[in-house]
């Protein structure tokens, strides 16, 4: 596909491949709640755990494709901090899925200049886990292409809780003073600090909620609601977002919709 970026790294706009119809308004920051995977499988006959397994495919899917049309970054919602209520077999399988996709997964992600980083809180966090996600990121750190972010025992309360307790110990501590808080002190905070916030948030499964993904950056962005399941999510269905995304007319809060060419 090709595209052109502009010189702000805002939205750009690529001709899809053939097959494809018209221009799209391609976003910079794609985040995606994948959704669905268990009731995928239960509508197959078969166990959560295959669902899980399946909705891998997917994950690979979305990374090639966010490449392919010069998507900046991608954050995947892969395990919030409410799934420890889940059953501790369904926990330990999602485990090993992300040992699995790091030692699987990251030498491709590397070759093809792909940065990883990861989000969320680590403290709750196997050693080994927290060593693997140190490894994906230290690697890939001066990789310049796509952005991989992985929201791993992520919350966004518990992200802006952490946040607002560090500003509140630097002012305490008289690092800052209270009036100096502002909107891009509490976002040089966040786990998502140096990253823009994202454009366009897909969620799959046809429910219509949030659920604590990036509360704070996603309070301009595009939602789509997308009634599939996260293993049948394909290119197909993630051009089918990107396309109402860029049908959407973005205000910002004004009047005149604001697009970049």
């Amino acid at each position: 596909m090709n595209s052109k970026a502009n010189d702000s790294g805002a939205e750009i706009l690529a001709t899809p491949a053939e097959g494809d119809a018209g221009e799209l308004r391609i976003p910079r920051h794609v985040a995606i709640i994948m959704d669905g995977n268990g009731r995928w499988a239960q509508g197959r006959g078969l166990t959560r755990t295959e669902g899980h397994r399946r909705g891998m495919e997917s994950v690979r899917t979305a990374v090639e494709t966010s490449r392919e049309l010069g998507v900046s970054y991608l954050t995947l919602f892969s395990f919030s901090s409410e799934n420890w209520a889940r059953p501790p077999l369904e926990i330990q399988f999602l485990f090993g899925l992300l040992r699995l996709f790091i030692q699987r997964d990251l030498a491709d992600l590397h070759r093809n200049d792909v940065r990883v980083r990861v989000i969320g809180n680590r403290v709750r966090l196997a050693a080994d886990i927290r060593a693997l996600l140190d490894q994906a990121e230290t690697l890939t750190c001066h990789n310049r292409g796509l952005t991989l972010v992985i929201a791993f025992n992520y919350g966004a309360r518990d992200e802006i809780t952490r946040a607002v307790r560090a500003i509140a110990e630097d002012v305490a501590a008289g690092r800052m003073t209270a009036d100096a808080v502002d909107e891009a002190v509490i976002g040089a905070h966040l786990d998502t600090a140096s990253m823009p916030d994202p454009d366009l948030v897909i969620r799959t499964s046809g429910e219509m909620r949030l659920s604590n993904f990036l509360l704070w950056q996603a309070a301009y962005a595009e939602l789509v609601f997308m009634p599939l399941y996260w293993p049948d999510f394909d290119r197909a269905a993630y051009l089918e977002a990107v396309k109402e995304y860029s049908n959407r007319a973005r205000r910002f809060g004004g009047i005149a919709a604001r697009r970049s060419t």
